[in-house]
């Protein structure tokens, strides 16, 4: 699992080329809708110490809208933590490093989509 794979499945299937919007972080890249621009997915590679693992290094990172109802329950889950850079109450982020499987990462992808597609 790798950023590659999600840039792959947000073209695939939802038409959304990566946007990297910041010039102090090159390999960030955010997914917008087509129709209304709003963000649902966010690639970062960050220190793995702002996410509260003890190891040292970085590790890229997927960040997706999730439920409010659902994120107390994905956050027990390995490789899911509270949405780095983002409001924690509405968004989830997950660690590229294999830890989370790809249909799952799909799943989010897709429930990210979901929940921010009606949004103007």
């Amino acid at each position: 699992m790798n950023r590659e794979f999600v840039i792959d499945y947000a073209r695939e299937y939802y038409g959304s080329e990566p946007e990297y919007l910041w010039k102090n972080t090159p390999d960030a890249c955010v997914f917008r809708h087509i129709e209304n621009r709003k963000w649902y997915g966010l690639v970062m590679n960050i220190s793995k110490e702002k996410l509260g693992i003890s190891e040292s290094g970085n590790i890229d990172i997927l960040n997706v809208k999730c439920d409010t109802m659902m994120i107390g329950s994905m956050l027990l889950k390995k490789g899911c933590f509270p949405a780095y850079h983002m409001n924690k109450k509405h968004w989830l982020t997950i660690v590229l490093d294999g830890s989370v499987p790809e249909d799952e990462i799909r799943l989010f992808i897709d429930q990210s989509y979901e929940l921010t597609n009606f949004i103007k």
